[in-house]
């Protein structure tokens, strides 16, 4: 009989929100040389995604992390592993297209889509493997995370 894995210790969500600003405050100063990284690195990689917002219809970006799947990008919808979704995948859920930015790469047209049944359980394996603790992550919510599927457009 095998112990679960405890779920890993999470620092305050006021915390999480702040390190998510200084963050993207990182991105702006360095023009995304500190945080944009390919995917062949270290097994994932940062993208700065752009969304339209569902309630104002403005442009809102934020930087992921993400797989390569092919031509896909799949990214993991877990708001910082603090109860709900994310405001990226609900933009996203109202409207699905999106522009992604890669390193050294011009602006991307994508559409973004929720992965189900046995692709999402492939793709969560993918994710498991670049990162062992997921399913401890996963364990603190009680919401259940997508996995986004970024297709080019």
């Amino acid at each position: 009989m095998t112990t679960p894995e405890r779920a890993p210790w999470l620092p305050p969500a006021w915390f999480i929100r702040v390190a998510w600003r200084v963050h993207r405050g990182l991105y702006r100063l360095s023009g995304g040389r500190f945080l944009w990284t390919p995917s062949n690195k270290r097994g994932w990689g940062a993208l700065r995604l752009t969304t339209t917002g569902r309630n104002s219809g403005q442009e809102r970006s934020v930087i992921l992390g993400y797989l390569e799947d092919g031509p896909n990008l799949v990214a993991l919808a877990m708001n910082g592993w603090i109860e709900g979704h994310p405001a990226w995948w609900l933009n996203l859920e109202a409207h699905p297209d999106a522009v992604v930015r890669l390193d050294g790469r011009q602006p991307q047209p994508v559409h973004a889509r929720t992965a189900v049944g046995q692709e999402r359980e492939r793709l969560w394996k993918v994710w498991s493997v670049v990162d062992p603790k997921l399913d401890a992550w996963a364990a603190t919510r009680t919401t259940v995370t997508p996995v986004v599927v970024l297709e080019p457009r």
